[in-house]
């Protein structure tokens, strides 16, 4: 039997009022460009949570998580499928005897700064990444020199497709380079943490430091940070490649690489993910043609039709 309807037709219908149709999602993101989701969905409760495990199974609906979006650019076309934004039920934090236990849409600025008031060491690095705890485990966040690998005890996961809530542990994730095992249809819920006793003043301390170092080495405005994986991990960093050729202040349209950091594409106010994606194919085409080096991009891009 022919289908008449499609999955995003049949998804809102399940969904009803819990979901909105033609949502900007560009916008939500940190690039701030790129076009609407066909549906999207708030979820506050882990009944909630069911509510959208039932209408995926049903419908077939590709699904989207968006926290903080730090590490997405979506195609100025949007996105033909269920955006799903964690609120409520996911953003509580725990503390205690040095487990700390986060919801995936707890910021991680605010998780380095609770924990380190509360006397722990460990996640100090968070400060300085722009994104939620469910982005930051399926991505395996990090920066200055620790990443979500380093400090994961353990994961509340929903398979939206089997309805499933499970404890996932941290080596069932294959956690590499700013990546996971985890597919599109596995949603973090929560992280549970495995930090060290700290000193507060000490911590407090580093957090300030982190702070100042990035408003001093790295731009503000409308980017994702580091576009580009460093091809040698402490040898060969992509910003000096991309420097070195010349590439600082490439512009096309409404995007360029960076004045300040080669490894930030900058989008303008009012500008296109088509601009921020040319601008990436052109650098990476570029660095390929003039070193022999295939520059791989931490970037998420979402409705563009290739992968990253």
């Amino acid at each position: 039997m022919s289908r008449t309807t499609t999955p995003v037709e049949d998804a809102a219908a399940l969904l009803g009022r819990h979901a909105r149709r033609d949502v900007p999602v560009g916008p939500l993101t940190t690039y701030r460009v790129g076009g609407a989701a066909a549906l999207l969905t708030t979820v506050d409760t882990a009944d909630d949570l069911q509510v959208v495990s039932r209408a995926v199974r049903e419908s077939g609906v590709p699904t989207l998580v968006l926290g903080r979006g730090s590490n997405l650019l979506v195609a100025d076309r949007g996105y033909d499928g269920l955006v799903i934004v964690l609120g409520a039920f996911a953003s509580a934090i725990t503390v205690s005897a040095g487990s700390v236990t986060a919801g995936a849409a707890v910021l991680l600025p605010v998780l380095a700064r609770r924990t380190a008031a509360a006397g722990l060491t460990g996640a100090e690095w968070m400060v300085g990444i722009p994104g939620s705890v469910g982005g930051a485990v399926r991505m395996n966040a990090g920066g200055h020199g620790s990443d979500k690998a380093a400090v994961l005890a353990g994961v509340r996961v929903m398979d939206l497709l089997s309805g499933e809530n499970r404890e996932v542990a941290p080596a069932a994730l294959s956690l590499r380079f700013r990546g996971s095992a985890l597919l599109d249809h596995e949603v973090v819920t929560a992280a549970r943490l495995r930090l060290g006793e700290g000193d507060r003043v000490r911590s407090e301390a580093d957090i300030a430091e982190i702070v100042r170092w990035r408003r001093q080495h790295q731009p503000g405005g409308q980017n994702c940070g580091s576009v580009f994986v460093n091809p040698l991990p402490g040898q060969l960093a992509a910003a000096e490649i991309i420097d070195g050729l010349g590439l600082r202040g490439r512009r096309i349209g409404s995007a360029q690489v960076s004045d300040k950091h080669a490894n930030f594409v900058q989008a303008d106010e009012g500008g296109s993910a088509a601009d921020v994606w040319a601008v990436m194919q052109a650098v990476r085409s570029t660095v390929l043609a003039e070193r022999g080096i295939a520059l791989r991009t931490e970037v998420r891009l979402v409705g563009f039709g290739v992968e990253s």
